[in-house]
């Protein structure tokens, strides 16, 4: 997942005029509404970190619709979400200003895989070990 600094995002008229291809997701829309034709980059708001639509509407985009271009949470983002955002089909995140960059890439490395499935990996972790009759290979 890229970690973006709030500091790093440019708010010009003209840099988000420029970005035809993004569109950005109110947190009470429905994502299966959108026509998603040509579209490289959906944008999900937090408006609170204890708003958790968005982490629905990324999954929706995944995994039902098959949306395969970026997912990036902006708005009230912690490093403490960041894992579950991955999970539920996020690639990119801004930070909220007074986050650390570095304090959440190395929470992003502390677990190497899950044994569930989630909106990326979809097979659970024993499916990969198993053989066809159910015998651990």
């Amino acid at each position: 997942m890229k970690l973006i600094a709030a500091n790093q995002i440019k708010t010009s008229v003209k840099a988000q005029n420029g970005a035809q291809n993004t569109v950005t997701l109110a947190n009470d829309a429905d994502p299966r509404t959108l026509n998603l034709t040509g579209v490289t980059r959906v944008d999900l708001q937090f408006p609170k970190f204890t708003d958790g639509r968005a982490f629905s509407q990324a999954f929706l985009l995944r995994r039902r619709l098959g949306f395969q271009g970026d997912i990036r949470a902006t708005g009230d983002v912690l490093v403490d979400q960041l894992q579950q955002m991955a999970r539920t089909g996020f690639t990119e995140a801004v930070l909220r200003a007074d986050q650390n960059l570095a304090h959440g890439q190395k929470l992003l490395g502390h677990y190497a895989g899950f044994y569930q499935g989630d909106a990326v990996h979809t097979q659970p972790h024993f499916s990969a070990i198993t053989g066809a009759a159910g015998a651990v290979a």
